[in-house]
């Protein structure tokens, strides 16, 4: 382990920060509509940040930056390079949607896209409370200007206002919990944190009521059920390609603050937070699938899915301790299953948006499950990549959905609870009647007559990438063991250190 090497900690960090205010300065030159010089470089950019946290993360080592409140470890750096490579993919798909819609006037979208991926490096690197609620504003303000992008729209300027409500509501329960476990603890960071209450010396009651809110604002972020309400309503009215900045990288900032803050800081208290995400894994799974079902709007059928995935998430991060004790192996199982959920959950979610961005075209925005009628026979591919998408997030063999479900219920399964055992079978009698909604909209793809007769074009460099990205979903399902022991490793050094 090496300390104290501020600079090493947030290198990459630093780089994004620089080459984003470089993309802004030489965006005021470009005359293009394509903004084709600004999307060059952001790509480049993120490339570079790509590489250096695949370095990082595959070195295995661990640095702390800046009196301890920064660091860099095995599972931040994977999850810093994924949510890096998913703005890559999301910046391919939206860019034909943004140029058609007039979104790319100005090269803003590129910039609060880099501003919103700095706040998940923040976040996901954080180990102070200041630090980690620094980068969620600096996530959350960038999406709330991306979601309004476009003014002149009704829709997607009430979604920025709730999105705008409810996320200051969320900030303002976490930043209370946070507060009151400073009050409680004396400090800001999380190791002292876990040290103070693992000493025994401070009223339970105290810590508790700060646990309360900070697992509240955390599912406000994650979307889970009761503070689910801004997910379908954001999800419908962002224009598509913010939805999916949305829907896709910051998962995996969701993800690390939840293992920062209740494992790493607060896994004395483990017992009464597991309770805590207990609840919110079977209201995510009973609301988001049964709501689904009555969608017809394709991306608000989605944001219901995702609430209901995330409740699978969850379940997978309340499985790390049993009966109030902590083993070493159960717990990077249960972690290191859930970390494998999210990075799957995040690789189909791309593809299917990507497949939806695809479709859209200028006045026509291709969201109602309706619109997906008859694809089969305008383009094969693309409704085959869907289809793998929506199989997978249904958890059909041989899908790397149906691994990542498989995964988290083994974890339960491990625990041998009773209780554990019933949440593993409630779990798959929802993914059952999820498979209904996803199903759906593949009946229409394949049976149903076309609307129109157009055959479906994309540029190049979308159709390559959509194409792996959908082999992959299949390709991992098949062969899911190289992602899961990266995850697997990842969180055993995350948990050691």
């Amino acid at each position: 382990m090496i300390d104290n090497i501020s600079w090493l900690a947030i290198y990459p960090e630093i780089v994004l920060l620089v080459m984003t205010c470089v993309i802004a300065l030489v965006d005021l030159g470009v005359k293009s509509p394509q903004r084709t010089a600004t999307y060059v470089l952001s790509m480049l950019t993120l490339a570079v940040v790509a590489v250096l946290q695949g370095v990082y993360a595959s070195s295995g080592n661990t640095f702390y930056g800046f009196g301890n409140m920064v660091v860099s470890d095995a599972m931040g750096n994977w999850l810093k390079c994924f949510a890096t490579v998913a703005m890559m993919v999301t910046l391919v798909y939206s860019r034909p949607y943004a140029a058609d819609r007039s979104m790319l006037r100005g090269g803003e979208m590129f910039v609060l896209a880099m501003f919103s991926l700095l706040g998940m490096f923040i976040m996901i690197g954080g180990n102070n409370f200041l630090i980690i609620y620094l980068g969620l504003e600096l996530l959350t303000l960038s999406g709330y200007a991306l979601v309004g992008m476009r003014r002149d729209n009704a829709v997607a300027t009430e979604a920025a206002m709730k999105y705008f409500v409810l996320g200051a509501m969320a900030s303002g329960f976490l930043l209370y919990g946070l507060s009151m476990l400073y009050g409680a603890t004396g400090s800001l960071d999380i190791g002292e944190v876990f040290k103070a209450i693992d000493s025994g010396q401070l009223r339970h009651q105290v810590l508790v009521f700060g646990v309360v809110f900070i697992v509240a604002g955390l599912a406000f972020k994650l979307g889970a059920v009761p503070f689910h309400m801004w997910v379908p309503d954001v999800y419908q009215g962002a224009p598509t390609a913010v939805t999916l900045m949305i829907a896709g990288a910051p998962k995996f900032a969701a993800f690390a603050i939840v293992i920062r803050l209740l494992v790493d800081g607060l896994l004395p208290l483990a017992r009464d937070w597991q309770q805590m995400l207990a609840v919110l894994a079977i209201g995510s799974l009973l609301v988001g699938n049964l709501a689904a079902i009555a969608q017809t709007n394709l991306k608000r059928m989605l944001a219901y899915s995702t609430i209901a995935q995330m409740g699978f998430v969850l379940l997978g991060l309340m499985s790390g301790v049993v009966s109030g004790h902590v083993d070493a192996s159960t717990a990077e199982a249960a972690y290191a299953a859930s970390m494998f959920y999210i990075v799957t959950y995040v690789l189909t979610t791309l593809a299917t948006f990507g497949v939806i961005l695809l479709l859209a075209r200028e006045g026509f925005e291709s969201d109602e499950i309706a619109d997906m009628a008859g694809l089969n026979q305008r383009s094969p591919l693309y409704a085959g990549v869907l289809a793998v998408c929506l199989f997978s997030l249904a958890g059909i063999p041989p899908l790397v959905g149906f691994y990542a479900k498989l995964a988290v219920l083994q974890a339960l399964l491990a625990s041998g609870q009773t209780a554990y055992i019933a949440m593993a079978v409630f779990a798959v009698l929802m993914s059952l009647i999820g498979a209904f909604y996803y199903l759906r909209v593949v009946k229409v793809m394949y049976f149903d007559e076309p609307l129109t007769a157009t055959t479906v074009s994309a540029p190049l460099d979308v159709r390559m990438v959509l194409t792996l990205n959908g082999a992959l979903v299949l390709i991992l399902g098949i062969l899911p063991g190289g992602l899961m022991s990266l995850c697997a490793d990842a969180i055993m050094r995350s948990l050691a250190s």
